[in-house]
């Protein structure tokens, strides 16, 4: 596959932004050339594309099936598995925040729910590290909600909520003064 000078500019970026993310970069630039290609593509051509080991395109390809952006298609006459990402930004957004969501505050929800009945009768000292670890579960578990709601949320609803977020926030400025 040839590289348009827009498509490598995007490949790298996407790559830039998944190393800012926590995700590796060559994850995020498989990610990024499958999102922009408009057939499935096979591993070899994916690495020939990018100039990448064909084992670590096959360990990115491996990443990307677990976070269920990318999944394996077969292509008639080619006994090769070929690879497509997820084309809708929305339902990708949508599957990248769940799984995030799974991976990392889901966790961080249950050390600090143990932290919070181990810290039931602080001991001596413990009184600050308590009031702490209690507001940052409040916090965690508010967004969570919000979260939970906006997951119920259909796309479009969501889509003039996100709109209309500067008006929610005149509105609660007023009401709040």
């Amino acid at each position: 596959m040839k590289l348009t000078p827009v498509m490598e500019k995007f490949i790298l970026h996407w790559g830039e932004m998944g190393t800012r993310w926590g995700i590796n970069r060559t994850v995020a630039q498989v990610h990024a050339l499958l999102y922009l290609s408009e057939k499935p593509l096979p591993a070899d051509e994916i690495s020939e594309t990018l100039n990448v080991a064909r084992s670590n395109v096959s360990n990115c390809l491996r990443e990307l099936q677990s976070w269920g952006i990318v999944k394996v298609v077969h292509v008639m006459g080619d006994r090769r598995d070929h690879f497509e990402s997820m084309k809708d930004a929305w339902e990708m957004f949508h599957v990248i925040l769940n799984e995030r969501k799974r991976r990392e505050l889901d966790p961080t929800l249950s050390v600090l729910r143990e932290c919070v009945t181990q810290l039931e009768k602080p001991a001596v000292g413990e009184t600050y590290v308590k009031e702490r670890v209690v507001k940052l579960l409040d916090f965690v578990e508010t967004i969570t909600a919000f979260y939970d709601q906006i997951q119920r949320m259909p796309g479009k609803l969501l889509m003039k909520f996100m709109k209309s977020a500067d008006r929610v926030r005149r509105v609660l400025t007023i009401i709040s003064d």
